[in-house]
């Protein structure tokens, strides 16, 4: 990529030596771009559309390998769902490091070479760089391989512990910890999943898993679109690119600029067809890859008229119960907050158990929980808590 922006730049220079004194300007802004870098921010620029958000508030989110919104003035839909806007990093250039590696079939290299393959997937399309640190050196972003009790999950109150082979595989947590946890008693492999009848057992492709974490570890959430990484259901699909939904939904978190002064005259040149990579990653604004399509609306979860509130202590654990009675005979227990569905608990967060949910009162956890009981189409009962924090 950097040798792309070097021939750029030099097209530039040639329309200097052509007369063309209109690019003089464009060449002394490339000059300042090389010498200082690609643009380094301690703030990122906000989104230039008004929006309407509405967040879940969660700090962990995991993948299993049998895994069965915010909303646009334009009354649109997205299919990817964002963290809150605290849970983002304050910097495009991250750090990781390996703890520990796999027991199982892949060795250190091996590890290395999938987990560097899954971060260069997101660096391709964003302007986030990763690099890897010594393990005894801070880091940004801290991934390991762990057994079913791990770091603190037996002591913590809403870290779930892994469940063995075939069942979660991975799991991440939000900006700003930035930690990356697999399942030492899987199987990884550099390669597509598949079930290998001389072991038993499935084998997990090691970068797929790597990179639906990582997009966690960024700030997104599930997708709703079944062919991106990010979707629940990622790991069955075998699908090794990161889509456009994922990347408009990094461009709603973190804004959609250039990060480039030339790329307006770039986009002028055709680059945004003929070096479409490249200028996706540098140039969105000029090329006009921030815009989104219109995806079908999705009816928003209606909230139940009867609804308690509860004003409580920073700190305090909550747990709410719905219909246990009723769903163990005719229903299925559905969780949302803020009218986005819970799908998994959430380390440090939110602990979701069927008929009961538990939290732990603070800013991100904030705001209106929903349980609804259905039978197939039919709703049998609903209830509602509205959570203010007391600080």
């Amino acid at each position: 990529m950097e040798g792309d922006i070097a021939t750029m730049v030099c097209q530039t220079f040639r329309s200097l030596q052509r007369g063309d004194f209109s690019a003089l300007l464009l060449a002394v802004v490339v000059l300042g771009i090389l010498f200082e870098g690609m643009q380094e921010t301690t703030a990122f620029p906000t989104w230039r559309i008004e929006e309407e958000v509405h967040t879940s508030g969660v700090l962990m989110i995991g993948i299993r390998k049998d895994a069965h919104t915010q909303v646009l003035h334009l009354s649109r839909n997205k299919r990817y769902t964002l963290t809150p806007e605290k849970l983002k990093w304050d910097k495009f250039k991250l750090t990781y490091k390996l703890l520990s590696f796999p027991r199982n079939l892949m060795n250190a290299s091996d590890t290395r070479h999938g987990i560097a393959k899954a971060f260069t997937m997101w660096s391709d399309v964003s302007p986030f760089s990763f690099r890897e640190v010594p393990a005894d050196q801070e880091a940004d972003i801290k991934i390991g391989f762990y057994p079913i009790n791990h770091t603190d999950c037996l002591q913590s109150y809403l870290h779930h512990c892994f469940d063995g082979i075939t069942g979660e595989l991975a799991h991440a947590f939000f900006p700003p910890t930035g930690e990356i946890h697999f399942d030492d008693h899987e199987y990884w492999i550099l390669g597509n999943m598949r079930f290998s009848w001389k072991k038993g057992v499935w084998l997990t492709d090691l970068v797929h898993v790597a990179a639906h974490e990582i997009g966690h570890v960024l700030g997104l959430m599930h997708s709703l679109n079944p062919k991106a990484i990010m979707h629940l259901n990622a790991t069955l699909t075998g699908r090794k690119l990161i889509t456009q939904d994922e990347v408009w939904g990094l461009h709603r978190l973190y804004g959609c600029l250039d990060r480039l002064f030339i790329c307006p005259a770039w986009a002028r040149k055709g680059y945004c067809d003929s070096k479409r990579k490249l200028m996706q990653k540098h140039c969105p604004s000029s090329c006009d890859f921030c815009y989104e399509f219109p995806f079908p609306t999705v009816a928003p979860t209606p909230t139940p008229q009867r609804t308690k509130h509860k004003l409580v202590a920073e700190g305090k654990k909550l747990t709410f119960r719905c219909g246990k009675k009723i769903a163990a005979k005719a229903g299925k227990v559905y969780w949302y907050k803020d009218g986005e569905i819970l799908e998994y608990s959430h380390p440090g967060y939110i602990s979701l158990k069927d008929d009961h949910i538990s939290i732990v009162a603070n800013a991100i956890n904030e705001g209106t929980y929903t349980c609804i009981v259905r039978k197939k189409n039919k709703v049998l009962t609903n209830y509602s808590w509205r959570v203010r924090v007391r600080f």
